[in-house]
């Protein structure tokens, strides 16, 4: 059965850190501590006081001054590592944590998923082959050296880095490892570490490459995993559910995200807020419950992205630079059928097209595999179609010879209406307004990645008036843009007010706009 040395490497809050020790080895787990030498000492006194009773608790042999950035983060752990391997001969697995993170699963839970994975679990991406990292340095992490922090000595670091560069002081990374990136919070197997801290003291060359690289607690076990282990021994994934910003800082979690945290397919959790007692004293409470069982959905992420991206909606004026003088043509007819039920608004357009013979599209700028003809490349992928969408729209007209023409759009593309709705050929929305119940909400919840089969009942309850909100501000959007031509069918009007906006829409008469509108089972779900 496994049993977990957990590698904490914390600076603050002794209070905490005494709670978590107690939680994590309740129930025979084990702990192994690095205090940062740079905090308080007092602190560090409070929690070896605590603790220094507990048989299932030790500390590093040496403390260290730890930066952010600095190759003081992977020493601190290796000498938590170290004591960790001595100390406890039984420790199956060594987790690294931080003092922000909770176990999110039982023991019980997390004991079972181990033994049932035999595997290292990290992450581990080709360091200039992945797009891991999106901004900043990349490539002279490696091959020049950093003797300075950027963060507390700025200036020293960028003059030290611009004379190296200037000089061609480059170096070259050890011709037999393959740099791997990725997140510092993993699980390894003891004989893992064991491996790990042979190649350490052995490898003296290796220890001096990445003592002076930038982030290396981002590469170091990354690296030395990889070269060490086989690659169907190695998930390439943590256990530790985190998220970051748009702004690239770690999402903080706070007392309501108790249910959301629990679902999430995860052992532990990072950052926890610490004003957010309620939850740690949840968290800390559930990794020694038994018999607990976990609906896991998954759906954390999306969710995060979906509820965070509310408010931050830009509008683009402006037409493309490469599209200032293109257009689609005075002369032509762009037909946009606007609707958020996707199979409605294709049951609509299919019998547009056998009323009128307008060729019609369906999502071509929502669905890869909309049925779109050969353009040479340009339909090819969606980031394409959207790159293109003038010149795309242009080569349709004229692959129908047609100057009329029926789309499809999500009212969530607005952009792509206001590009559209500039331009000098004449161009009509019909907005199809549809009812949406409460299952056909948490259909869609599920089929865009917001909830999953086994998200808890009181999860969907609150997410529920988030989305119905969401699809009624698209809505008012598209009114607030106040375009001309703007027509509205709805699902709750007759069939004969119906009639009337389509025959606008279409510039049909009344009797073929009628024969539209009453489609058998127009708005059915």
């Amino acid at each position: 059965m496994a049993n977990i040395a957990f590698i904490l490497l914390c600076h603050k809050d002794p209070d905490a850190i005494i709670r978590q020790a107690l939680s994590l080895t309740a129930v025979g787990d084990y702990l192994s501590i690095h205090f940062d030498a740079r905090a308080d000492a007092a602190a560090y006194t409070a929690i070896h006081t605590a603790l220094s009773d507990n048989p299932n608790v030790t500390f590093a042999k040496k403390r260290i001054k730890c930066g952010w950035g600095e190759w003081s983060l992977v020493q601190a752990t290796l000498y938590a590592v170290e004591a960790a391997v001595e100390a406890f001969p039984r420790a199956t697995h060594f987790y690294m944590l931080s003092g922000d993170c909770q176990a999110i699963k039982t023991a019980e839970y997390a004991h079972a998923y181990l033994d049932r994975m035999d595997a290292d679990f990290i992450e581990s991406f080709d360091f200039f082959a992945s797009d891991w990292i999106k901004t900043g340095m990349k490539e002279e992490r490696l091959i020049y050296r950093h003797y300075f922090n950027e963060r507390t000595q700025k200036w020293i670091f960028y003059q030290s880095f611009n004379l190296q560069r200037k000089l061609g002081l480059k170096r070259k990374v050890p011709e037999d490892l393959e740099i791997q990136i990725g997140s510092q919070w993993w699980c390894l197997r003891r004989r893992t570490i064991e491996a790990i801290l042979d190649f350490v003291r052995q490898r003296r060359d290796v220890m001096r490459f990445f003592s002076t690289t930038w982030i290396p607690d981002e590469t170091f076990f990354q690296t030395l995993v990889r070269h060490l282990v086989p690659e169907n021994e190695i998930e390439c994934r943590t256990l530790t559910f985190l998220m970051f910003s748009d702004y690239g800082m770690p999402v903080t979690f706070y007392n309501d995200h108790y249910d959301l945290l629990l679902s999430q397919d995860f052992l532990f959790a990072r950052k926890i807020s610490p004003e957010a007692l309620l939850l740690k004293e949840r968290l800390g409470s559930l990794y020694s419950a038994k018999g607990a069982n976990f609906q896991i959905s998954n759906e954390g992420r999306s969710l995060y992205k979906f509820l965070t991206g509310k408010g931050r909606i830009g509008r683009r004026f402006a037409p493309r630079f490469w599209e200032t003088e293109s257009t689609l043509g005075r002369e032509r007819e762009l037909l946009i059928v606007v609707c958020k039920k996707w199979h409605v608004a294709k049951r609509l357009v299919s019998r547009i097209r056998q009323q009128t013979n307008v060729p019609c599209i369906e999502y071509l700028f929502n669905e890869e595999q909309t049925d779109l003809p050969d353009m040479g490349g340009i339909q090819s992928t969606l980031g394409k179609r959207h790159r293109h969408r003038r010149s795309l729209m242009r080569m349709l007209f004229d692959y129908f010879d047609s100057d009329r023409m029926v789309v499809c759009m999500d009212p969530g593309n607005l952009d792509l209406l206001e590009d559209f709705c500039r331009d000098r050929a004449t161009t009509r929305l019909l907005e199809v307004n549809c009812t949406f119940t409460d299952d056909y909400l948490i259909g869609h919840a599920m089929r865009v990645g917001l909830a999953g089969e086994r998200t808890p009942q009181e999860t969907l309850e609150r997410l529920l008036p988030t989305i119905r909100n969401d699809i009624v501000h698209e809505s008012d959007r598209i009114r607030d843009a106040e375009f001309e031509n703007h027509l509205r069918i709805r699902e709750e009007d007759s069939i004969e007010a119906n009639a009337a906006a389509l025959a606008s829409f279409l510039a049909i008469p009344s009797e073929q706009a009628l024969e539209i509108a009453r489609s058998d089972h127009l708005f059915a779900d």
